[in-house]
């Protein structure tokens, strides 16, 4: 199955909507990771799920595409692991930066007591077609592909289901119960008038593609100095390169020209230079705005916000896809029975953010610590010489919890597994 085959949704998609009012158990809003896991976890269950998904395509440009342990833990627990590595894909081992003191290795996944000792480098395009497929072979799954939520219903100030629109015409899901799990600009959490507790990133960073030649070391590569920090992710043929500055600098920068980040580039990683030219054009750059946020209550009577629409994540770790696939995990064990019985409370809700939160404040104020590192001491004052916050630095030097960074790149601070 080649890549282009595999990203293509067709397989899972109902486009037939001859009934402007379908009526459900679950609606999931947004087919992203959390949506798409969520959906699957729950129809194989036997519980009827409508997806909503706004685009007409999973294909998205820099979207995480890293599936660390956890998630292929999950992956076995289904069945769905050996089949999911058929997809072309790569493997990271280990995470190493290149400072001006030296290497540091941050993370060694061989280490780990795990069948999938490795981050698994997928498209993730491809992942979330894989997904929807598999749901799609279950009878209470439906997917509806380009299909934009522009309303929530509320009655008796419960929310029962969304009004949507595909195809110029409105539609509506009646639902027992709504899940918001469209990301970062989430629509579902604006229309429930939900607003999150931002902190404020020193850092953003500029994303693009170079190319990788196969005698190149492989995972993930780091580098600090000159005043500059980047990471380099294994792509196979590629490098997804993400070239870190301070907030509020990408205009000063780009006002310099695509030259200017040519030149940064090779000062900081001199093994590109023979490269760096095929960046002519800041089109080909994408620029993250680094955001990290949390909101106060994850859920309304009839509706819950999981992943990236409950808790905004900093890229620090690559974490965002794993927790938002572990919330959706957490929903599915709370919220199978009673959804199948027909009576999800607010309890139950509430129940799934108090399972999620705490790994979701642990996580965020360890990337909020690396971030402060990366601004102060890489980008700013330090003169370029990174070095990792005291904890970080007291688990690499000590041989008896060295593996703890690992761990928690890897599984997060709370593992999560599919209950029975």
């Amino acid at each position: 199955m080649t890549t282009s085959e595999s990203a293509e949704p067709a397989e899972a998609v109902d486009e037939s909507l001859a009934d402007e009012r379908i009526r459900t158990t679950c609606c999931v809003v947004g087919g992203g990771p959390a949506g798409a896991v969520l959906s699957l976890l729950l129809a194989r269950k036997g519980v009827d799920v409508v997806l909503l998904e706004a685009h007409a395509d999973f294909e998205r440009d820099f979207r995480g595409d890293t599936l660390h342990p956890s998630v292929m833990e999950l992956m076995g627990d289904l069945g769905l692991a050996d089949r999911l590595l058929e997809l072309r894909h790569s493997k990271l081992r280990s995470a190493a930066f290149v400072t001006p003191s030296g290497p540091l290795t941050v993370a060694d996944f061989g280490r780990l007591d795990t069948p999938f000792p490795y981050i698994t480098m997928l498209p993730q395009s491809d992942f979330l077609a894989f997904v929807t497929r598999e749901a799609a072979r279950l009878p209470s799954f439906r997917l509806l592909m380009d299909a934009r939520v522009e309303e929530l219903i509320t009655e008796a100030g419960v929310v029962r289901g969304v009004r949507f629109e595909k195809d110029g015409r409105t539609h509506e899901v009646r639902a027992a119960l709504t899940v918001g799990t469209d990301g970062r600009g989430s629509r579902v959490r604006h229309l429930a008038g939900l607003e999150p507790v931002k902190t404020s990133p020193p850092i953003d960073v500029l994303w693009f593609r170079l190319p990788r030649k196969p005698e190149e070391p492989a995972g993930v590569l780091g580098r600090f100095g000159r005043g500059h920090a980047l990471v380099m992710l294994d792509r196979q043929d590629d490098w997804q390169v993400g070239f870190v500055i301070l907030k509020g600098t990408y205009k000063e920068l780009r006002a310099s020209g695509i030259g200017a980040l040519r030149e940064s580039l090779v000062e900081t990683a001199p093994e590109l230079a023979d490269r760096v030219g095929l960046l002519k054009e800041w089109k080909q750059v994408s620029m993250l705005s680094v955001e990290s946020s949390r909101l106060k209550e994850w859920f309304l009577p009839g509706l819950l916000l999981i992943g990236d629409a409950a808790h905004v994540m900093s890229p620090v770790g690559g974490v965002g896809i794993n927790y938002a696939i572990q919330d959706a995990v957490v929903a599915a064990n709370v919220l199978t029975r009673p959804l199948l019985g027909g009576g999800v409370r607010v309890e139950h809700l509430r129940e799934v953010q108090r399972r999620r939160e705490w790994p979701t404040r642990v996580i965020q104020f360890i990337q909020s610590q690396v971030q402060q590192a990366i601004a102060r001491n890489a980008l700013s004052g330090g003169g370029g010489r990174f070095q990792p916050p005291p904890l970080l630095r007291l688990l690499l030097r000590l041989p008896v919890l060295r593996d703890i960074p690992a761990r928690v790149i890897a599984f997060g601070v709370r593992r999560v597994r599919v209950e029975p």
